[in-house]
């Protein structure tokens, strides 16, 4: 029997069936966070944020012309491609285990036995079918999203090192190598993170080429890392760095156009390396001609870079930092907008680290880079509290960053942290909470989708094993339905991939240690290495496991070589053939098949459209012409990929409020988008540029009254924008401050045209102005002003819409709002409360536009995100249904409920369940049970209430299962309320941590009762 071609069908075998998974579980078309953002770039060749992904915008570009450059395929083909490469990665992961398999059974050359080669076969199957099925993995094969990709490079590079290595004694053998470094290269333009395979790439290097000692091996795995840092800063950073700074000074000093200075830089750099392979030819310096084409052949994979310079001067619709020239390109990659946080050596949060000025910030001009303030850098290792390894760092709080490191490090409100402490948080947050509990979901199992913030109930890992379960986090058969049986990424692995992948690994201990080594690496550096790089500080906007995938891909060839293990347990008992039948027949079923009957349900979202509906609900809810105000990941990439990719409403300028505070998001404003006319933004590009008015200070003054309100056009345009000493002030280092004199302004309203252009309606009480009110802010953000510049710039002729009311408060505008459905529009009309609806438009949005995602087909997933946005859709329906009742039109208010609860399933989405962040979800269907009360709907109103009562009682259950059992369920609320309010409470650890859930679900309990007992029906009627 022929092993190679064994080998190759089988991997191929193994490959056609992840393909043919991933193309039945994907997604159909776009999904939430940032795969609107990469399908729409990649559809228009766009830019997309910091640092870019230029060679995934180009492959995912040409998967959608193979699928007939059809706008409404777009999501698919890109989708498509991410399960086809996530195939070609399993395929390779199975030729790994295969060569690592060959290596521990093969003896001295020896020819392989038909059983030898089954048993190599059944290993690669079992480690591949298990990384296949591992729910991190899988959750990325299914989207249109850049880690499927980059998990593509990172195995490829993997066993291009491997197959280098079984023909490291043939001539040219060492283009494996240089074909490493170029995909290295053309892996910058997709993600990062295939760097991280350098230390154990150059360990099989070494392994295979130098005497192995201590010594050396320290050494070896030294050079590793230093040539990690080289690529990271001196390649992706300091050429781009350097390339800028040449011209800058080529075309500022000796007058050339833009970017000759960039060219002539990475001439001379091709020349330099020219002259040193010549050299080194020359001298017989192999090792150094080898570095020097292998840096060549990453620069050119690197290149990719260059569209996106090219592609940002046709000034695409999606063109995130305006990345058309160099000096923009620097900051893009260095992703210096992200911040900057110490690794090695730092203070703690106790301290805030001091800014230094590292240089001049310019700015491409019309004819030279201009200076337009001065670059700053935090100078972490100059606070009184630096220490080495800092883990708790970060000063702020409004993500939680402080409230989770006393959390996780067990601080009190008036500790000072201690080494002991960053040790703690080091190891109980970010190495515990943020890897290996990711770690664990792959191989152990998952409690529930909820994300998790250190509670015992939302997303731990579990082992499916009840008194390890129990004893971890209470007792877990008393947890709420929707948190435990009914959630679907409720998954019991009982600890079987975990085990084979243990025994895996000590079985090549025994046999192959430097092997052993060489994938401990790969495993290290994809895993606790970017946990120690990225420090993470603070709660998460989202669960963070795909950044671990490489770790677990690690684990999976581990997972493999177990079988060969549990052969060599069941030889001990029976005969050699039939252990290696067995052996593969029992790891088969005991992990990926169960794998992947755990995880099936929880990962196929082959019926679900969300996304997309969410977007059109969004832009069907604004009128003509209109700008809409978002505010995050999920209510504006879907819709940049509706508005770019499927032609939806694309008189709709979107606009991404936390984005717009820069130069190039105002600027963008000035100019035609799609359909929609430029705005006047007030501001004039000079007034704006770089870092100017990036804060704005409030600062009295004389001749400014402070309870009077002044003209917004007037102060933004003559006042806040201009230089003028009155209205400025110098820093230390010379830097320019802008000021305000006024936290009050105005904003005239034309009668005839708020009128003539609908935006109110006959019988609206009409202002004569808006009083915007920010006697509570003492400096605004750019991106303030620049929402204001427009409102102010605007004069009523173009419709100003907000996705969330928040937005809209936070500038002083919550009492001029008005929902049309899912957005809430600007309007010259004073609310009584906070928030009011246009009940026709609104109505008329819900009935004709709304869509739910196919909520309504039984069956159809949707994880925590998904369901919260249903619930913002549920919002909207309570909303509209609410005023159009107390308007006395309680019919429209009927058709409103039923809408959705004929559109969106109770077996997929109850009204009552569980959730993180306050019981929210409960508290979202509670104003939908207040709209059927008030819409004479009884029996709608029975439905939800059954729900939301069924699951408040098992939380309240739970809550009281975590603590003493003889205090009884009112000691326990009284007790989450002092807590609640900062007093001591007797709770026990575990039901401390949900103070305010106990509160929230006896405060809904009371509210339901109340409900029930002052709208019940009367005798004789339904």
């Amino acid at each position: 029997m022929n092993f190679n071609k064994v080998n190759n069908l089988a991997g191929w075998t193994v490959c056609a069936i992840a393909c043919t998974v991933y193309l039945l579980t994907m997604e159909p078309t776009v999904s939430l966070w940032d795969c609107g953002e990469f399908i729409s770039t990649a559809y228009t060749m766009g830019i997309p944020h910091p640092p870019g992904a230029p060679l995934f915008i180009l492959i995912a570009r040409l998967f959608i012309i193979l699928f007939g450059n059809d706008p409404h395929n777009a999501a698919l083909a890109v989708n498509s491609m991410s399960a086809i490469v996530s195939g070609l990665t399993i395929l390779f992961l199975f030729w790994t285990i295969t060569h690592f398999a060959r290596k521990l059974v093969q003896k001295n050359d020896e020819p392989l036995t038909r059983q030898s080669i089954f048993a190599i076969i059944s290993a690669g199957v079992v480690g591949a079918l298990a990384y296949t099925f591992s729910d991190s993995f899988w959750f990325s094969a299914v989207e249109g999203e850049v880690y499927a990709l980059s998990s593509f490079f990172t195995a490829l590079v993997f066993w291009a090192i491997l197959k280098w290595e079984q023909q490291a004694n043939k001539p040219g053998a060492d283009k494996w190598l240089i074909f490493i470094f170029y995909m290295m290269g053309l892996s910058i333009g997709v993600h990062l993170l295939n760097l991280l395979t350098i230390p154990a790439i150059i360990m099989v290097y070494y392994f295979k080429r130098f005497k192995v000692t201590k010594r050396n091996t320290i050494l070896a795995f030294l050079t590793g890392c230093a040539i990690t840092g080289f690529v990271m800063k001196f390649i992706i950073v300091y050429t781009i760095k350097g390339a800028g700074a040449f011209d800058i000074y080529f075309v500022n000093e000796l007058g050339t156009p833009f970017y000759v200075g960039f060219a002539f830089f990475f001439l001379l750099i091709a020349a330099g390396i020219f002259w040193g392979i010549r050299y080194a030819n020359k001298k017989r310096l192999n090792y150094l001609t080898l570095g020097l084409w292998s840096s060549a052949f990453m620069l050119l994979g690197y290149s990719t870079y260059l569209t996106t310079m090219i592609r940002s001067n046709a000034n695409p619709s999606v063109d995130m930092y305006n990345i058309d020239n160099p000096i923009n390109l620097e900051g893009y990659l260095s992703r210096e907008k992200y911040g900057d946080w110490p690794i090695l050596f730092g203070p703690d949060f106790t301290d805030k680290a001091p800014f230094v000025k590292t240089g001049d910030q310019y700015v491409k001009g019309k004819d030279k880079y201009e200076v337009t303030g001065s670059r700053y850098k935090q100078d972490w290792g100059n606070a009184p509290s630096s220490h080495f390894f800092p883990r708790m760092y970060d000063a702020d709080n409004e993500r939680g960053q402080v409230d989770c490191y006393r959390q996780f490090a067990g601080l009190s409100p008036d500790d000072t942290p201690t080494m002991g402490d960053n040790l703690e948080y080091f190891t109980k947050y970010q190495a515990g909470w943020m890897y290996m509990r990711y770690f664990m979901w792959n191989f152990a199992g998952r409690q529930n989708d909820l994300q998790g913030f250190g509670n015992p109930r939302d997303s731990n890992f579990i082992s499916g094993i009840s008194f390890i379960d129990n004893a971890m986090y209470g007792n877990q058969a008393k947890m709420p339905d929707s948190t435990h049986i009914d959630n679907k990424a409720y998954n019991k692995f009982y600890l079987l991939p975990l085990f084979l992948g243990v025994a895996g690994l000590l079985f090549q201990w025994k046999r192959n240690r430097r092997d052993l080594l060489v994938n401990g690496l790969l495993f290290f550096c994809t895993g606790l290495a970017i946990v120690i790089f990225l420090n993470q500080a603070g709660y998460q906007p989202r669960e963070r496991d795909y950044a671990f995938v490489g770790s677990f891909y690690a684990f999976s060839i581990w997972i493999g070589l177990g079988v060969l293990w549990a052969k060599q347990v069941l030889e001990k008992i029976t005969k050699t053939p039939v252990a290696a039948y067995a052996a593969s027949t029992i790891c088969l079923l005991a992990v990926p098949v169960l794998m992947a009957q755990q995880g099936w349900d929880d990962h196929d979202r082959s019926r679900k459209t969300l996304a997309l509906d969410l977007a059109r609900n969004y832009l069907n809810s604004c009128p003509p012409n209109a700008i809409l105000f978002t505010a995050e990941d999920n209510d504006s990439y879907a819709l940049w990929y509706a508005q770019e990719v499927e032609g939806i409403r694309k008189d709709v300028r979107v606009v991404v409020s936390t984005l717009i505070g820069t130069d190039w998001g105002i600027d963008q404003l000035r100019y035609k988008v799609n359909k929609s006319d430029p705005f006047n933004v007030v501001f004039t590009p000079e007034q704006v540029a770089g870092d100017r008015l990036n804060v704005v200070y409030y600062s009295k003054m004389p001749g400014f009254e402070p309870d009077k309100y002044y003209d917004l056009h007037d102060i933004l345009k003559n006042v806040v924008g201009s230089d003028d000493p009155r209205y400025t002030t110098t820093s230390e280092d010379g830097d320019l401050f802008h000021l305000m004199p006024t936290q009050k302004f105005s904003v005239p309203v034309d009668v005839k045209t708020v009128t003539t252009n609908g935006t109110v309606n006959a019988d609206d009480k009409i202002v004569d102005a808006l009083h915007i009110d920010l006697s509570n802010k003492n400096f605004l953000f750019k991106n303030d002003l620049a929402i204001l510049a427009v409102i102010a710039g605007n004069n009523w002729k173009r419709p100003v819409c907000f996705a969330n009311s928040g937005t809209a408060q936070d500038v002083g505008l919550e009492k001029y709002i008005r929902s049309n459905g899912l957005t809430y529009q600007l309007v010259p009309v004073e609310n009584t409360n906070t928030g009011g609806v246009n009940n026709e438009v609104a109505y008329n949005n819900i009935m004709k536009q709304f869509g739910y995602g196919h909520a309504n087909k039984n069956g159809v997933y949707f994880d925590e995100e998904n369901r919260r946005r249903i619930n913002i859709i549920k919002l909207a329906h309570a909303q509209v249904a609410r005023s159009l009742a107390q308007a006395g039109k309680k019919e429209e208010a009927r058709r409103v409920l039923h809408r959705f609860d004929d559109n969106v399933s109770e077996l997929n989405i109850p009204y009552g369940m569980t959730s993180n962040r306050g019981n929210m979800h409960n508290i979202y269907s509670l104003q939908f049970l207040e709209a059927c009360y008030l819409s004479d709907d009884l029996i709608l109103a029975k439905k939800v209430a059954a729900s939301m009562k069924k699951d408040l009682q098992q939380q309240m259950r739970y809550y009281h299962n975590l603590g003493d059992a003889s205090y009884t369920q009112e000691q326990m609320v009284n007790n989450a309320w002092l807590l609640t309010e900062g007093k001591a409470g007797e709770l026990s650890y575990k039901q401390a941590a949900f103070a305010r859930d106990i509160l929230s679900s006896y405060q809904l309990l009371n509210q339901l009762e109340k409900w029930e007992q002052e709208f019940q029906p009367k005798k004789g009627t339904l």
